[in-house]
């Protein structure tokens, strides 16, 4: 941090710090031959406006979308910028208007970074599908640096059950996890698949098995580390995707980025199931799965294809609550905050055993 001494009105010589460490992304990046994407760089410490926080990082999570954002799959931000949405720190200032926290606190801050509150998605409590929404790390700066600012009403106590290590993949991960959960509409004893075991699959398992004790989890994974993993945390079978279960399921969650699991898990479906896609986006290059999906025995029988975008605060706080009830604790990688780029081609090159964390020194 760059600092100053500059004179108070009293007189006393005061050190000033006006500028902050944050790993910056200045273009589009291709992660298989560029493996340092981010720039380690000074930046000026972010002022909290009147109805804004600001915050001190203690973590954050990794994200899949920070490689969609760096390799260029999503809407592009604004460069530079400071990704990382998956936030935890505590408030050390506020604006002269915002009243719901206090120095100290400690807070989260996810994916949904503002809405235009004015629209009828807003309006409905879906301010996700707001025209106007803006993300953390992406249309913001977001937590890969020392301080973040936000508005006070996106901004999230965290149960105090969770360490900061713990508490942040669950504002991304297991909050939207949570939303594609609701999505499927199952009910307990119904049969539910999870396509993709990353960090929001293994938080969905343990949730789906409190909510839904009596339903039966079939997991498809890549690897055989990770469908063992699956099962370790209770999955009931796991396989690749290629593989049937046991049993048609009556619906799926596909956290994957390839167009091959949509493919195949309509397949696994029983007539009338719900596959709910929850992803930012879908390569390109494994497009020509689409050529193999047939009306008959892919979509016939009332089947559904459903997509996840974004997640509303409702979907955070009521996840954070009852993860806090369970407690739902996921299983986290840490990274010192020198390692962000190691962090992310691990996650790039499938070195994945849940969540991804980011850990300021």
């Amino acid at each position: 941090m760059s600092q100053e001494l500059i004179f108070t009105g009293n007189g006393f010589l005061q050190l000033h710090l006006h500028s902050m460490k944050a790993w910056l992304l200045n273009s589009v990046y291709d992660l298989e031959k560029d493996f340092s994407p981010l720039l380690l760089s000074d930046i000026a410490k972010p002022v909290a406006d009147s109805y804004e926080i600001l915050v001190r990082v203690s973590c954050c999570g990794i994200c899949h979308t920070e490689l969609d954002e760096i390799e260029g799959r999503t809407a592009p931000p604004a460069y530079p910028v400071v990704l990382g949405h998956q936030i935890v720190g505590i408030v050390s200032g506020t604006g002269k208007t915002a009243t719901r926290f206090n120095n100290g606190d400690r807070v989260g801050i996810a994916w949904i970074n503002s809405s235009c509150g004015k629209c009828e998605y807003c309006l409905s409590g879906c301010e996700n599908l707001c025209r106007s929404f803006q993300a953390t790390g992406r249309d913001r700066n977001g937590g890969y640096a020392e301080y973040v600012t936000i508005h006070e009403d996106f901004a999230y106590k965290i149960p105090s059950v969770f360490s900061d290590i713990e508490a942040a993949p669950l504002l991304c991960a297991g909050a939207i996890g949570y939303r594609s959960l609701n999505l499927t509409g199952i009910k307990d004893g119904d049969l539910l698949g999870l396509t993709g075991f990353g960090a929001s699959g293994h938080l969905v398992l343990k949730l789906a098995k409190h909510l839904y004790p009596a339903t039966g989890i079939s997991v498809f994974a890549r690897s055989q580390s990770e469908q063992k993993f699956a099962l370790e945390l209770g999955a009931d079978w796991a396989g690749n995707v290629e593989e049937r279960p046991p049993r048609e399921l009556n619906a799926i969650i596909d956290t994957t980025p390839a167009w091959t699991p949509v493919a195949s898990s309509l397949l696994q479906l029983k007539p009338g199931g719900r596959l709910v896609i929850n992803s930012i986006r879908k390569e390109a290059k494994d497009q020509a799965a689409l050529s193999a999906i047939r009306y008959q025995d892919h979509l016939w029988m009332e089947k559904e294809i459903k997509t996840v975008a974004n997640i509303t605060r409702v979907d955070v706080e009521e996840f954070l609550s009852i993860a806090a009830e369970i407690p739902l604790k996921p299983q986290v990688e840490v990274y010192s905050f020198d390692e962000a780029n190691k962090a992310l081609i691990d996650l790039k090159q499938k070195h994945i055993r849940g969540a991804k964390v980011l850990v300021m020194s």
